[in-house]
Parts: structure tokens; sequence; C-alpha cells
């Protein structure tokens, strides 16, 4: 029976500081690198192994998984990197203080594009400052699929078919597999392993530096799960 675990990264500069992070590269705080410490700790104590690790191509989720896997003696284990794992792109919205936002649009706005699964944040134009389409890590990807904003449903969209070419079938094969990603991308695939409802998924929180373990079948049905 394989094992899934996801990992939110630990606590970012940014979250720190209240902002809409999204696409932007932060590091991680000392706060997120005690969390993450603390995730390969307690992967450590429950005795699970990984085969595969997945993560995004954005700095606090790469070192969270490094600093889990390291801590859980499992630093060695094959690691793949994609964009597709990012965090839900936050738009025009990316940078500015979330209370700031608040007072600004008013909070009920702030709160919808926050939150719900299907409305879309004011969108980066490719040309505006800050757009991911600039980035060298971005480079080999066709224009057209670099968004200027994502919701949860873009998100989801996104994520889903490096599940279906790439983490499904290493659990099919029996591989225990770890994903250290980002709130949003976490739910999408909670989302769709957990069947979860377009209206309930909204009050989903993906605590940091928290493992969550899934058992699954030999269909990917989740058995049992499991927050260490």
């Amino acid at each position: 029976m394989p094992k899934l675990v996801f990992i939110r990264h630990g606590q970012s500069e940014w979250n720190l500081k209240n902002l809409f992070t999204g696409w932007v590269d932060v590091n991680l705080s000392e706060q997120g690198v005690k969390e993450a410490t603390e995730a390969g700790r307690k992967l450590k104590e429950a005795g699970i192994e990984f085969d595969q690790a997945y993560t995004s191509v954005l700095t606090r989720a790469i070192k969270t998984l490094h600093i889990a896997l390291e801590e859980s003696g499992q630093l060695w284990i094959p690691e793949t990197k994609t964009w597709r794992l990012n965090e839900r792109h936050y738009g025009a919205l990316q940078g500015q203080n979330k209370q700031e936002a608040a007072d600004k649009f008013g909070a009920d706005q702030v709160h919808t594009w926050r939150r719900s699964y299907d409305v879309l944040p004011p969108l980066l134009k490719a040309d505006d400052e800050g757009s991911a389409a600039k980035e060298r890590r971005y480079a080999n990807l066709d224009p057209h699929v670099v968004p200027g904003g994502e919701n949860l449903k873009v998100t989801l969209e996104r994520v889903m078919p490096f599940w279906e070419d790439h983490i499904a079938p290493d659990l099919l094969a029996g591989k225990n597999v770890i994903i250290a990603a980002h709130g949003n991308s976490l739910r999408a695939l909670t989302k769709y392993l957990e069947g979860i409802s377009d209206e309930d998924i909204v009050g989903l929180e993906m605590a940091t530096g928290q493992p969550v373990v899934y058992d699954l079948d030999d269909k990917l049905n989740v058995v049992k799960k499991e927050k260490l």
C-alpha cells in the first residue's frame, strides 16, 4: 500500500510580512526552517521511507523538501522539480500587503480573490513588471501557459497533468512519494484525492510544515489520512 505525503513549505519571509507571494521566489523565514526541520523529525519518527520526491521550482518549497529529507536521513532519494507544483499565481496582488489590499479594495473583495474556487484575481500582463514570463526558470515554457493570475480551479487544472503523468504512475507502481509544495497546489491535489466539493474546498487550510500522510489502495483511493 503506497504512501503519499504532502508538506506545505515552512513559513516564508513574505508569509511573515503578510504579503501576497504566489510565484514570487522568496526564502524561508527562520521559523520556516524550524518547521521544515520538525517535519523531517516527524517523518523519521514515523519511519516513513520514500522512493521519490516532487517539489515546485520555488525556493521555499525546495528548501523545505531538502531540510525535511536531510533530517529524516533521505536526502539522497530521486527528486523532480516542476512549475506545475508552484503556488497559485496571485496576479497583480503579488507583493501587496494583504491588509493594505483589504483597505484598498474592501475586505470582502480580497477574501473572494483569496478563497473562492473560481474567481480570478486582477491579472498581470506578460510585459508587466514582475511577470513570470520574464524569468529564466520559465524560459522553456510556451508563453501562453505562463499565467497572469490563477484561482484554485485553474491551479488544479495546471497540477493535474503532472499528477497523471508522473505522480500517479509512481504510486501505482507501489512507490512512497513525498510532495513539498504550496498551500494552493496542495489544496488542489487534496480536493482531487478526497473528492472535496467546490464549495467546501474554500474552507480547507494547509498548515505550514506539517506532514499529511495518505495511505492509498491499488486504485489510489484514500484508505487513511493522518497529520503527523
